[in-house]
């Protein structure tokens, strides 16, 4: 996820942010039905994945934080 993107993430909405990691969980499912089938070719994707769901996390607990000072 390039700085960019994560600009575009902070300005969108708890519920936007919920359904995108919703979104990447269903995307790691897919991918590791594809490494136990032995079709995955990249298998950094999931770890990439992996990062971006912290990332999209992240952004929830500061604003979740931030709320309560």
């Amino acid at each position: 996820m390039k700085k960019e993107e994560l600009k575009k993430w902070r300005e969108a909405t708890d519920i936007e942010i919920e359904n995108k990691i919703l979104d990447m969980k269903k995307q790691i499912y897919e991918l590791k039905n594809q490494l136990i089938l032995g079709q995955l070719k990249n298998y950094s994707q999931i770890k990439e994945i992996k990062k971006d769901i912290a990332r999209l996390k992240t952004i929830l607990r500061e604003r979740k934080i931030g709320a309560k000072k």
